[in-house]
């Protein structure tokens, strides 16, 4: 297990002073899934526990696994989902309008995944770059018209892009800002690139978001930063950046929406940095002792959880999940739900059917499997679609089957 590491300091402002505030259960990287012929090899189990920074406050993991492990053979697309196809779509207008983009303004996306986002600006003329360490997906959407480098962002790509076609107007980082382990390479990069009146912006998954609804699930490996507002109001200052809007956004339960720009640049500081300022310290976030008792929140859920799905397995129930998402991992994990109780787990994507799920070997099947086997209950552990499951499979409900929604509460439909 020599491709992990276990920082001990901030990643944001390098304080010592960390404090374990929640224990996770071990598990494997969270999209390592096996092919049939890799189910003799044992997966590594690597720690997840959250720590949080008393000097500045910033919740974070210190194990880091070798990112290539995680992200070269990546197998999250965003266009399976209409849901997410229709996010970016929306903020790809939002953008254009509030920040006056002109035709053929350079927008460079990092963690640009199938290009989903970078089609909308592109389809409005703008000029795009993707860029995405997954190597296969990178390919797949260069062919489909979205130029994509298969690199890792640093400030040294940064300057060649620079070099090479400008500086950027744009730069989204979605669900990819919490995944970075050299936060100051990162946004020195971003600085690098950023035009004189462009803007930076990311979406992650919001801390509040994650204590207020209970989505501990959203903490796998790939998620190395626990992102608030206060935290990151003074990393952006200490390397010339602005931290400019903050804004809550409903993606994957609950994310954080933030627009930062150059130290001094064009645009107004909104209230809206303030008022997300003022929630996190009304809700305690500050206090350890608050996540210490998140942490016990969960573990209740789990027991819950677990005895539901037992007691429906010794009465002769058959049990599968439904949706395959990198969070599933945590939650089965932590929860004792394993192979066991499901009998498999369907999923959308065909980059992950056919094969098992990480560490648990779960076979991985179409949706047609849920008509096919006629289980009597689906587990959805791709919990934050939970609606849009229920109304497109209403079928499975005529046929007797019954819907378990895990989180933030549990809820039988």
């Amino acid at each position: 297990m020599d491709h992990y590491k276990t920082r001990k300091d901030c990643r944001l402002c390098k304080s010592k002073n960390l404090k374990l505030v929640i224990k996770l259960t071990p598990t494997p990287p969270a999209n390592a899934f096996v092919k049939e012929n890799k189910l003799s090899e044992v997966q590594d189990c690597f720690p997840l526990d959250l720590f949080q920074c008393l000097d500045c406050k910033h919740v974070q993991l210190l194990t880091v696994i070798d990112p290539k492990i995680l992200f070269k053979d990546y197998v999250y697309v965003s266009g399976t989902s209409p849901v997410f196809i229709r996010h970016f779509e929306k903020l790809a207008e939002k953008v254009i309008s509030k920040y006056n983009l002109k035709k053929r303004s350079l927008i460079v996306e990092i963690g640009s995944n199938d290009g989903t986002l970078l089609k909308f600006f592109k389809r409005s003329g703008m000029n795009v770059l993707g860029i995405d360490p997954a190597t296969e997906i990178a390919k797949t959407a260069t062919d489909k018209g979205i130029e994509t480098l298969p690199l890792f962002f640093d400030k040294k790509l940064a300057k060649s892009i620079r070099k090479g076609k400008g500086a950027a107007k744009v730069i989204p980082a979605n669900n990819v800002f919490a995944h970075v382990d050299d936060m100051e390479g990162f946004v020195e990069g971003v600085r690098e690139l950023l035009d004189e009146d462009g803007i930076f912006i990311f979406e992650v998954s919001y801390l509040v978001d994650v204590f207020e609804k209970t989505l501990f699930d959203m903490t796998y490996h790939e998620h190395l930063a626990y992102h608030s507002v206060v935290p990151l109001i003074s990393f952006f200052k200490k390397h010339g950046l602005e931290l400019i809007e903050t804004f809550r956004v409903n993606t994957h339960g609950g994310s954080l929406r933030g627009i930062v720009q150059l130290e001094g640049g064009p645009w107004e500081v909104g209230e809206s940095v303030l008022k997300l300022k003022q929630l996190e310290a009304h809700l305690g976030l500050e206090n350890p002792d608050m996540l210490i008792q998140f942490g016990k929140r969960i573990d209740t859920l789990g027991r819950q959880l677990k005895k539901l799905i037992q007691g429906f397995k010794d009465n002769g129930k058959t049990i599968i999940g439904f949706g395959a998402p990198a969070k599933a991992t945590t939650l089965m994990y932590h929860f004792g739900i394993n192979n066991d109780l499901l009998d498999f787990i369907i999923d959308d994507s065909p980059l992950k059917q056919g094969l098992y799920s990480p560490g648990l070997h779960i076979p991985v099947l179409p949706s047609q499997a849920l008509y096919d086997a006629k289980p009597d209950y689906a587990l959805i552990l791709a919990w934050n679609f939970a609606g849009s499951i229920i109304d497109n499979h209403s079928n499975f409900s005529k046929l007797g089957g019954k819907f378990i929604v895990p989180l933030p509460k549990i809820i039988i439909k």
